[in-house]
């Protein structure tokens, strides 16, 4: 948490900043705190299928943990686009992975030893690169299975004629607006949840070093909806990684069967 002079700064655990002290001069790269961080969520979801994948007929919990996974992902996208879904699960499978490892790993107290956790979907260039990975995706395979006929996805079906010149844009629209919401909606909730800790965090720490009897209340109000906060949002972590891969499926199936 930072906060200079007793004043609040939610937005500070939010800020790239360069790492390495020059380390990359010369170069048009700059190593971020948000680069570590990606490296080491990759790092850590790198390791946890790696122990996963050791093919015991009776499995461990770590292996049972990785199939899990797998096999949540894969019946998903099964679910949601049919038989072609295999196709199109190692994609949903890594968005997945590397959604809920970012959303937890950025609420690992870590801070409590020195080094802030740095959560990597809470940058909307982060989920708005994956959304529109995914909105390709949709495009490729559309057109690719379809060609001009994928227009057809604008017109629903049975819309009478008259009514086509205002139920087309309207169509084009919603299509062209999924990726920016599906980047939105991840984004808002992962930078909501760690702003809300942070200011009754910073309730809290002020609260105490007021030395009142009104500061001590206030800060066992906060501790007790900063708990309640965080068990909301470890539900809201792997919901949202959820959403994410469940609708990358959706507009998947809207592109191969053109519903």
């Amino acid at each position: 948490m930072a906060a200079e002079a007793g004043k609040i700064d939610p937005m500070h655990q939010f800020q790239i900043s360069a790492l390495g002290d020059g380390a990359l001069d010369g170069t048009p790269f700059i190593f971020t705190n948000s680069a570590l961080w990606m490296l080491i969520v990759l790092a850590c979801a790198f390791l946890f299928m790696w122990g996963g994948m050791k093919r015991e007929l009776i499995p461990g919990r770590w292996q049972a943990a990785a199939e899990s996974f797998v096999e949540f992902v894969s019946g998903m996208t099964l679910s949601s686009i049919g038989s072609e879904g295999r196709k199109y699960t190692p994609w949903i499978f890594t968005i997945f992975i590397f959604i809920i490892f970012s959303n937890f790993m950025g609420m690992v107290p870590l801070a409590v030893f020195g080094p802030h956790p740095f959560t990597v979907t809470s940058q909307f260039t982060i989920t708005g690169l994956m959304a529109i990975m995914s909105f390709s995706i949709v495009l490729i395979v559309g057109f690719w299975k379809h060609g001009l006929h994928f227009f057809s996805l604008f017109v629903p079906h049975g819309t009478p004629g008259v009514l086509l010149p205002l139920i087309v844009p309207i169509e084009m629209i919603s299509f062209l607006v999924r990726p920016f919401s599906l980047a939105l909606r991840l984004f808002v909730a992962m930078i909501a949840g760690h702003i809300l800790l942070d200011v009754f965090g910073n309730f809290i720490v002020n609260g105490i070093n007021s030395g009142t009897a009104m500061g001590y209340g206030v800060s066992l109000i906060s501790f007790i909806f900063i708990v309640g906060v965080n068990a909301l949002e470890l539900l809201v972590c792997a919901i949202q990684a959820y959403v994410f891969a469940l609708l990358s499926s959706l507009y998947i199936n809207d592109a191969v069967h053109l519903h």
